[in-house]
């Protein structure tokens, strides 16, 4: 009996070892159909490109107008800039959300192609209420373009977008940088610019008040003044005779005759 037990225990870990690899490859198998039919249904779809989206079409609403025409599996449109938004909103113009471009994905290749050959140039329509009511469709026919690359392409302009945004980002810390510096010198060089001046005050007081002890050491300057009399030659000068004005004016006057 206990040889017979001995000898089943190995057959079952081999059953169970045979069952286990049985459901892996089961899996496998179902794992490749699903990518084969996935990549089936890729090859299938077809993409349209909206050069133009209208004002006030939002994607649901794009989606609601184009579903009639086939199925639509994804949409995507791009935002304006934000920088443009703002402005407009400055302006006083329209605050809502607007688009640049956009994407439409059909289930059907052949769907896609007569979506695009039977709207582009053609008026949107609809309810003549709804503000794209005279707006023309732009709609063109991507051909060997699938969303894949739409994503690649995404997602390459947002890396570029970030890289942009952190240079910028550190261009600007450099300029803080650089200014804070120039802020901290020209407060260091006023700083001891203001020592200096209060280091000469010092010592100009120093020495007046050197000068002013020196100046009172000294003994006072004693003036003296002493009497004049006027010169014998003016006195003199004053009392000689002189000649008349009248008898000048007559000898001169003769001689100029």
């Amino acid at each position: 009996m206990m040889d017979e037990e001995a000898e089943q225990k190995p057959r079952q870990e081999e059953e169970e070892k045979d069952e286990e690899e049985k459901k892996a490859r089961r899996i496998k198998e179902k794992k490749r159909k699903k990518l084969f039919e996935e990549n089936a249904k890729l090859k299938k779809r077809g993409v349209c490109y909206l050069s133009r989206v209208p004002p006030h079409l939002k994607p649901l609403k794009l989606r609601q107008i184009l579903s009639q025409y086939g199925e639509i599996l994804r949409i995507y449109l791009a935002p304006e800039d934000h920088a443009i938004r703002m402005r407009r909103k400055r302006a006083g113009g329209n605050r809502g959300k607007e688009f640049t471009e956009g994407w439409v994905e059909f289930a059907k290749k052949s769907v896609a192609k007569r979506v695009a050959s039977m709207l582009n140039g053609e008026q949107m329509g609809g309810k003549k209420r709804s503000a794209h009511y005279y707006d023309l469709w732009n709609i063109k026919y991507l051909r060997k373009f699938k969303w894949d690359n739409l994503i690649e392409e995404i997602a390459y302009k947002n890396a570029v977008r970030e890289q942009k945004l952190a240079m910028e980002i550190s261009a600007a810390k450099k300029e803080r940088d650089f200014y804070l510096a120039k802020v901290d010198q020209s407060r260091a060089i006023r700083s001891s610019k203001e020592h200096f001046r209060k280091k000469q005050k010092r010592e100009a007081g120093i020495s007046d008040t050197v000068q002013s002890e020196k100046t009172d050491d000294l003994p006072p300057k004693v003036l003296r003044y002493f009497p004049q009399r006027k010169s014998v030659a003016d006195a003199v000068s004053e009392g000689a005779p002189r000649l008349s004005k009248d008898v000048l004016a007559g000898v001169f006057g003769r001689s100029s005759r």
